[in-house]
């Protein structure tokens, strides 16, 4: 599949009038801390209706397919949180939904799919990973909405990008969760195009890092994948049509440690009284490797953990 590189900017700001009213606007926070010799604020994706920037790129799509298109319903492949997107934009809609799953899907991400409405199945997650490298499963029925490389949902995560830099034009670098790349290319698409000389860049985890491996060999390679509480981003490889957006799109890719997302997420936690997942809270984590930045932008992309594992965390623990 051919993507537009990088995704039009008219695009975004349509996803932008279509999505108006109907999902939040998040706030850019300030967050107070002195360890670093640099500003950073927090984009607090994770107050979103489901929790997670994913209703941008879902409610884009969807509400861009028509009622034709809709009507045997939607599915889609995620670990849990496009999954939410999508169920919560079907119920909004009043049509079917249903989710394949990995296997170490959170149960809080599950509980949240059922509540939408919507159900789900469960693949190891190598053939999980299958159905979004293949853009569905046969046998299922609906409009497959890929949570990753579709341009209308990239487009609709870009949105995000307009709203930084309305809110804080003279931001020097934007870090952002790199799951699939759906999200940092959306964002980079709009930053770049409105303010080329601000940097964006992935954050990932060392224990599942296919992005800045595949920087280091100058083309898509496989990793082995560690499953952690970090479980909305990381997989073993990248899938092979992003490759040619991230790789010229952002700006690199700053690997962070399961300790240090933890430390990350009690700070998120102390300094805005809100929860962030492991994925979202990689974008802090990472920050501290930058230099010769005044303004940073940490986009915080979900807040969906479940409760054992977050009160592990608070506690000083690795769930």
């Amino acid at each position: 599949m051919d993507l537009p590189n990088p995704i039009p900017i008219n695009e975004i700001k349509a996803a932008r009038r279509r999505l108006a009213g109907k999902i939040a606007e998040t706030p850019l926070v300030f967050l107070e801390q002195t360890e670093l010799p640099f500003e950073i604020y927090l984009k607090l994706e994770n107050l979103q209706p489901i929790g997670s920037f994913k209703l941008r790129g879902a409610g884009n799509a969807m509400e861009s397919a028509g009622a034709a298109r809709l009507q045997s319903g939607v599915y889609t492949g995620s670990a849990g949180n496009m999954a939410q997107g999508v169920a919560w934009y079907a119920r909004k809609l009043g049509i079917p939904c249903h989710v394949i799953v990995p296997e170490q899907a959170p149960q809080t991400k599950l509980d949240a799919i059922k509540r939408f409405g919507a159900t789900y199945q469960k693949l190891p997650f190598d053939d999980w990973w299958q159905v979004l490298v293949q853009r569905g499963l046969p046998g299922v029925e609906g409009t497959f909405i890929h949570p990753v490389s579709d341009p209308l949902v990239m487009a609709g995560n870009g949105t995000a990008g307009l709203e930084i830099i309305e809110k804080l034009p003279d931001v020097d670098a934007i870090i952002v969760p790199y799951g699939g790349g759906g999200l940092s290319s959306g964002i980079a698409s709009a930053v770049k195009t409105l303010k080329p000389d601000t940097k964006v860049y992935a954050a990932e985890v060392d224990t599942a890092a296919p992005f800045k491996a595949s920087l280091e060999a100058g083309e898509p390679v496989n990793i082995d994948y560690n499953p952690s509480f970090v479980d909305g981003i990381g997989s073993g490889g990248l899938l092979p049509e992003m490759w040619p957006l991230v790789s010229t799109l952002l700006d690199g890719s700053l690997v962070t440690t399961i300790p240090e997302v933890a430390d990350a997420l009690r700070a998120i936690m102390v300094g805005t009284r809100t929860i962030a997942e492991g994925a979202g809270a990689t974008s802090l984590a990472s920050a501290k490797q930058l230099t010769g930045v005044k303004k940073v932008v940490c986009v915080v992309s979900g807040g969906n953990i479940d409760a054992e594992k977050l009160a592990a965390v608070l506690s000083g623990k690795l769930p």
